[in-house]
């Protein structure tokens, strides 16, 4: 449970925000950012919840009348509006809201990739002459800043998933499947201790199914001589780890050994150049330059790395155009990778946060290509 004070330094500071350089108000539905803000959990449905923030007047939440009893649990100030089942009433109570908020002809800010169009609909017929416009950033910047109970809690779920793969590792054989390998690290998650929202379902490809990034387990079966990636995370008080390993399934060729070794050299030039004031552009290139020089640049797809939290993908992303300058409590992945088309790939990610002087990893499994089964 988030603590009071807590979420109260949270919405302070979102105000401050939306005073400063954002829209009059914002619109919070059922998104990590909710949670962030208010400590409460709604899960989307065909029932809208909407909390409206303003920095004229207190919170405004909007939510169906089977869901007020959570609103108990809340201890700072909290206006509510319910609702009942039928939906030709549901406009109505949007429009007492926006009115208490002093918001009909406000401009109101919303995460574009949270606001769906069932609550946009409602807004627009409860206030016709208010503008819904997205407030992404404003939502971002106070998320990317992550304080030590965030940082626990993430080193928490690192832990845990670390854990979660090394009693999955003796089920590794040869003949095994993708999918039944996938199977046992989910289970052993849990047994470890993550909530059972994990950030996704384990990554398990072996062989050429390694050479796609975001290959699903499949019923392919474990050969000698494949590379085996393993991406995976855990979920601790709705923060999330993300990790990836890459393991030689008996003996491999030649030059499957050495991509391992390039991309641990791109991984670690990407650890020695994480710090504060470095643009996050700097962290993609210096991951990217070890590989290009290797000759296998156009074998690395995607960028070095995205932020990390509530969300397995947030602000700040490590990618080549990005000249964000990186802070202090800032958490991103570094997963630099090769992938060789219909042969096999590799991957190494960490989870790393920006300190006041470096970059702290979370993550401490060994990163150097394991032979196994």
């Amino acid at each position: 449970m988030i603590p009071p004070s807590v979420l109260q330094t949270r919405q302070k500071k979102l105000i401050e925000t939306l005073q400063q350089n954002g829209p009059r108000a914002i619109a919070i539905n059922p998104s990590p950012s909710l949670h962030y803000l208010t400590g409460l959990h709604f899960h989307f449905s065909e029932r809208p919840v909407v909390v409206f923030f303003s920095a004229q007047n207190d919170p405004v939440i909007v939510l169906p009348e089977l869901e007020a009893a959570k609103l108990q649990e809340v201890q700072y100030p909290l206006h509510s509006f319910t609702y009942g089942e039928d939906p030709t009433q549901w406009s109505q109570v949007f429009a007492q809201a926006l009115q208490a908020a002093g918001l009909e002809k406000a401009q109101i800010g919303a995460e574009s990739r949270a606001l769906r169009l069932l609550e946009l609909r409602l807004l627009q017929e409860a206030a016709p002459e208010a503008t819904v416009l997205p407030a992404d950033e404003v939502i971002a910047t106070l998320r990317m800043y992550k304080d030590e109970s965030e940082i626990a809690a993430m080193q928490q779920a690192a832990q845990i998933a670390q854990e979660a793969l090394q009693a999955t590792l003796p089920a590794v054989k040869i003949g095994v499947t993708e999918k039944e390998i996938a199977a046992e690290l989910s289970m052993q998650l849990l047994r470890h201790g993550s909530n059972p929202q994990l950030p996704f379902f384990p990554i398990v490809s072996g062989g050429p199914n390694s050479a796609n990034p975001h290959a699903a387990p499949s019923e392919r079966k474990l050969q000698a001589g494949d590379l085996l990636v393993i991406d995976w995370g855990a979920n601790v008080d709705g923060y999330f780890s993300d990790i990836t390993r890459t393991f030689a399934i008996g003996e491999v060729d030649t030059e499957f050994r050495r991509i391992a070794e390039i991309v641990l050299a791109a991984n670690q030039a990407a650890h020695a150049t994480a710090r504060p004031s470095v643009p996050a552009a700097a962290v993609d290139r210096a991951a990217r330059e070890v590989i290009a020089s290797a000759g296998y640049g156009k074998y690395f797809t995607h960028r070095t790395g995205h932020g990390l939290g509530l969300e397995g993908h947030e602000e700040p992303y490590i990618r080549g155009d990005n000249q964000m300058p990186l802070e202090p409590g800032m958490s991103f992945t570094i997963e630099p990778g090769i992938y060789l088309t219909n042969r096999n790939g590799v991957r190494i990610e960490d989870d790393v946060v920006i300190t006041t002087d470096g970059c702290q990893s979370l993550t401490d499994l060994p990163r150097a290509l394991i032979t196994l089964a």
